[in-house]
């Protein structure tokens, strides 16, 4: 993939001539271009336009057309977002996506953005893929070419391969966001396995029950990565051992869930425990995610 800047592609035809935008957008959007043209940026309209546009939650076309009010706090954002586009940061990391074949992809400072000519790589690679083939996208990134290609062909198994634990994180967001994760984790305390019953203590595997020093240890890491996998709104369920609500809710609400309940089990012990990662927020489902279901990832080491 090309190191070469990348430009945010937004399709389509001109169109007719639009209204000029009311006041204040108008004077928001006319201190975005001054910003960015002073700071060397060829595209400073348009950045101006999709930051404004990504803030209120709008297409740029509404800025003109359909403008919601502008507040305070949403005025302050986008000048905090101008700033960072004038520093030179990628318009795409301000906005957190790229589209790529007609699909967006989430993308950031651990993958390189998608690029126009590598549309045309996957182009040509679909015409050696025959029915019902294992295809390997090496080195996936943001995974947008293994999306890509198992979009156009549904028929074909599709594995994504990344070194990088920081970029196969984009790419598990890209590319196998799911909606629900259960687990019933190792819980118990290490010191309290001796004292199991006999037909537990030697009969079951021991990597099953032995959660760490309190229990929690497997708990704690399926909480800190299941945010990597979640899509927005997704949730997380979990069995839990006694006493490990409080701690572990805490530490749900810490990472980003939202709505963390438990439930008791027949014994009237706090045994479950469950949440919803983040809210799912407007931003959130313009910005759908492509996830093929062929699409299947595998790691690197």
């Amino acid at each position: 993939m090309s190191p070469r800047p990348a430009a945010v592609r937004v399709g389509g035809r001109v169109g007719p001539a639009v209204p000029a935008p009311p006041a204040r957008v108008r004077a928001l959007l006319a201190d975005g271009v001054r910003t960015l043209r002073a700071a060397g940026l060829a595209t400073a309209r348009q950045d101006a336009e999709w930051l404004l546009a990504e803030e209120l939650g709008v297409s740029r076309l509404d800025l003109y057309t359909d403008p919601p009010a502008v507040g305070a706090a949403a005025a302050r954002r986008y000048a905090a977002a101008l700033a960072r586009r004038a520093a030179h940061e990628p318009l795409q990391h301000l906005l957190g996506w790229e589209e790529f074949r007609g699909l967006r992809f989430g993308v950031g400072p651990a993958v390189l953005i998608p690029r126009p000519e590598t549309e045309l790589l996957v182009e040509w690679a679909l015409e050696f893929v025959p029915p019902g083939a294992t295809v390997c996208d090496l080195g996936t990134g943001s995974g947008c070419v293994a999306a890509a290609i198992a979009t156009a062909r549904p028929d074909a198994r599709v594995l994504a391969v990344e070194l990088s634990a920081a970029a196969r994180a984009v790419a598990a967001r890209n590319l196998a966001a799911v909606d629900l994760i259960v687990a019933n984790p190792p819980y118990i305390p290490t010191g309290a396995l001796p004292a199991l019953p006999a037909e537990v203590r030697a009969w079951e595997p021991r990597r099953a029950l032995d959660g760490g020093s309190d229990g929690m240890a497997v708990s704690r890491r399926i909480i800190a990565g299941a945010p990597g996998v979640l899509a927005g709104g997704g949730a997380l369920a979990l069995e839990i051992g006694e006493g490990q609500a409080p701690p572990l809710a805490a530490t749900m609400r810490a990472r980003g869930f939202v709505d963390v309940t438990t439930r008791h089990d027949l014994a009237g012990v706090e045994r479950y425990l469950a949440g919803a990662f983040g809210a799912a927020s407007a931003r959130g489902a313009r910005a759908a995610r492509a996830r093929p279901a062929a699409v299947r990832r595998a790691e690197g080491g």
